[in-house]
């Protein structure tokens, strides 16, 4: 069994004026753009309360480094009373939302994906020496990017977060 450990969770909150859809996109197109497939929308829930729109979207995504090695970005977003607003943006006014977010991001890294080195007994007494003794400068290298991939998307989404209630 391909081995998966997680190195990092982060999380995003965030209560003001946002633009749901274009979130949604925005955070689609992070990803597309450094280069990670399989993105697989595991769950989409929307709920209509007094308060406003909940939903619920949690995203499996992965990027295969080398056939030891594959990356794996584990999603979930919830909004808490999405309400449809009018606002002022760069002076004209535009339908948008306003509620309660909250982002978790979890990186993991998954080694031996395809499950090559776990039988015979053996290849996986292997696989824990080449992990122990002749990659572990590789391994440190992929944890680095697993750790600076969900960074960066973090930094990203406030950003655009940010900008959006600002331009408000």
């Amino acid at each position: 069994m391909a081995e998966k450990e997680v190195l990092i969770k982060e999380k995003i909150e965030h209560e003001g004026i946002f633009n749901f859809k274009d979130f949604y996109k925005y955070s689609y197109q992070w990803f597309k753009d450094e280069q990670y497939g399989g993105l697989v929308e595991e769950k989409y829930q929307e709920k209509v309360t007094p308060a406003g729109r909940e939903i619920l979207v949690e995203w499996k995504l992965g990027k295969k480094l080398s056939d030891y090695f594959k990356i794996e970005i584990s999603i979930k977003i919830e909004v808490f009373g999405l309400q449809d607003v009018e606002a002022e943006i760069d002076g004209k006014k535009k339908k948008t939302n306003k509620g309660n977010l909250r982002m978790e991001i979890k990186g993991m890294i998954t080694k031996d994906p395809n499950s090559n080195w776990e039988s015979p007994p053996l290849y996986k007494f292997l696989r824990e020496i080449y992990d122990k003794y002749v990659i572990p400068g590789r391994i440190d290298g992929v944890e680095d990017i697993v750790t600076s991939d969900v960074k960066d998307f973090k930094e990203a989404l406030k950003a655009f977060l940010e900008l959006q209630g600002r331009r408000s």
